[in-house]
């Protein structure tokens, strides 16, 4: 049974496993997160893959998630996706900006990279009242941690429940 302390732990863990996109002169190495999304080619995937890194955690800490929930408009490599997801399925949570987030609540981005709605997502580790970190993929480019302040770039939180299953 997946519990939000365990998407937390593969979070981390797999921030730290340093995936890349093509950066620095390196080949991507990637292709283990996006191949869960049969239709997308690496070339596309190349810069745009946060959600995917998302998605790929929660498939490794054990919850059962379809790529594209009968909610959403497109699969879960979108963070749009994600948010329409939430807002219409009501077995999981979606939670304001000014809540306090848990470990393994995943955070949904505005404009953080760009000047447009959920542009980012990542899950979130620790709150630390004003700030939160968060394991994130496409950090630049590659996978990471970071520690990002409690402001309006926050949409909101989804919060998935203990063993779900959809």
């Amino acid at each position: 049974m997946a519990t939000k302390q365990d998407l937390a732990n593969v979070a981390r863990m797999e921030a730290q496993k340093n995936w890349h996109g093509a950066v620095v002169g390196l080949k991507p190495n990637i292709q283990p997160l996006i191949q869960l999304f049969p239709k997308w080619p690496m070339k596309e995937a190349d810069g745009l893959w946060c959600a995917a890194f998302v998605y790929y955690c929660c498939i490794q800490a054990g919850y059962e998630i379809p790529i594209r929930p009968k909610e959403c408009s497109c699969n879960l490599a979108g963070c749009g996706a994600w948010d329409e997801w939430a807002q219409g399925d009501n077995r999981i949570g979606w939670r304001s900006a000014s809540c306090v987030p848990l470990p393994g609540d995943i955070v949904l981005y505005d404009k953080v990279f760009e000047n447009k709605a959920h542009d980012h997502i990542g899950i979130v580790l620790e709150d630390r009242g004003d700030s939160i970190v968060v394991a994130e993929g496409n950090l630049g480019n590659v996978s990471g941690i970071v520690e990002r302040p409690k402001d309006k770039h926050i949409r909101g939180y989804i919060s998935l429940p203990d063993g779900f299953v959809y």
